[in-house]
């Protein structure tokens, strides 16, 4: 087959006819699939379906004998950070076990800051005529949508293959004094897959900057392999430390995809000072987390072994699909040359760029036919792709038939809005 952009006129008449007789049968086999959000699929939760029944009956103490079902230790069980630690490099003391959500975490963390400042900090961030962060594009929905309704303006910064583009970053920390603050997702990174190298992570906590500036270090997929080819963990607070900039990290993760999503445990790990002022607001909220559902995963989980065994399974589950969205793609968009995606080691997403002034266009095609794709220009903040080319596909969640169903019906969606703007042109 030929690219699209080489064929003649006739030629693009005549395939956009047969791609729109294509879509008009898609059309009339009223689908309704949807491949929007990076969910567990049921079979991924059965896999934690003991914790149904855990910790039982009379199983309420931790390994001191504390009783579990009262308040106290706001820093969570010691025994569920243990068996985190190593996969985070935060040491336990400098490790926070909390509530079940992450973005709840991040969310209160600039709250914080918003409302009382940093440790470094002159004044309270909302006393500031501006507050930025930067964020890597394509990059995490969630955490646009964090600093966006809290009226924090952001900065986005083009992303590569070992994590964001240094050069622009330096940039921007130098000549931006209103920075204080960058989205990061280092180990299979929404929705790209990249994984930041030790030389950008290196780069990113010495770079001079303000002295109140954060890295939110989001490890959401810091477990979530695809293959064998396992990425070393980056020890980020030490690098961070040896830069002099021992503050600059606040490290985030969560079980959501690990055991039942929204019914986990969310982790904060940073260093003594920040764990210190964390704890310090945390207290007007809470008087402490709930240890019950804690003490559950560490019963699950065991130990390091148990949760790495435990992750086997969930690859076992999720690795065909990834295969089934690039033989897809491969079949249906390279030989027209319509589009270009990740290959990602692990994580939930898939990046595809097809051509410039396509995306919005194929996604609301495949609205149309009853196939839901996450909405065109909601990996960029402001949901503003100046490209209008990023789709982020999300193929966990749907049975293996459905998803390939999806696909095709969205390849045929991307053909065909690809082939409208040719013939328009």
């Amino acid at each position: 087959m030929t690219a699209l952009a080489e064929l003649s006129s006739a030629e693009l008449r005549e395939l956009h006819s047969q791609l729109a007789a294509e879509y008009d049968a898609l059309v009339n086999r009223g689908l309704s699939l949807d491949i929007t959000r990076g969910k567990p699929s049921p079979e991924q939760l059965d896999l934690s379906n003991e914790l149904l029944s855990l910790p039982g009956d009379d199983d309420f103490r931790d390994e001191s004998g504390a009783d579990l079902r009262n308040y106290a230790n706001p820093k969570g069980l010691p025994e569920l950070r243990s068996i985190f630690s190593e996969v985070l490099k935060v040491p336990v003391p400098q490790l926070l076990a909390l509530g079940n959500s992450s973005l709840t975490v991040m969310h209160d963390v600039v709250v914080h800051a918003l409302l009382h400042g940093l440790p470094e900090s002159e004044r309270p961030w909302s006393r500031e005529d501006t507050v930025s962060f930067l964020c890597p594009v394509p990059g995490y929905d969630r955490h646009f949508t964090i600093t966006e309704h809290l009226g924090i303006r952001m900065i986005p910064v083009a992303m590569t293959d070992e994590g964001p583009d240094i050069a622009e970053v330096e940039r921007l920390l130098a000549e931006d004094p209103t920075i204080r603050g960058m989205w990061c997702v280092p180990v299979h990174s929404n929705p790209s897959g990249a994984i930041y190298s030790e030389a950008v992570a290196r780069a990113l906590v010495s770079l001079p900057a303000a002295p109140d500036f954060r890295i939110f270090w989001d490890n959401a997929y810091a477990v979530h392999h695809l293959t064998d080819d396992v990425p070393e963990p980056i020890d980020i607070l030490s690098l961070a430390a040896e830069a002099g900039n021992p503050d600059r990290v606040f490290v985030f993760a969560s079980t959501s995809k690990v055991t039942f999503a929204g019914a986990g445990v969310a982790f904060f790990g940073s260093s003594p000072e920040n764990v210190s002022w964390y704890l310090s607001h945390a207290a007007a909220q809470s008087i402490g987390p709930d240890k019950i559902n804690q003490l559950r995963h560490v019963r699950f989980l065991k130990d390091a072994a148990g949760l790495e065994e435990h992750m086997r399974r969930h690859r076992e589950l999720v690795a065909p699909k990834f295969e089934a969205v690039s033989e897809v793609f491969e079949r249906r968009l390279k030989p027209y040359d319509a589009g270009t995606w990740t290959t990602p080691s692990g994580g939930y997403f898939v990046s595809l760029d097809v051509h410039d002034g396509c995306a919005e266009r194929a996604i609301a095609l495949a609205a149309q036919a009853g196939i839901a794709v996450t909405p065109a220009g909601s990996t960029y903040p402001y949901k503003k792709d100046p490209r209008d080319a990023n789709i982020r596909i999300a193929p966990t969640m749907p049975p293996l038939t459905e998803l390939v169903e999806a696909l095709e019906g969205l390849c045929t969606a991307i053909l065909l809005a690809k082939t409208e703007r040719l013939l328009a042109a």
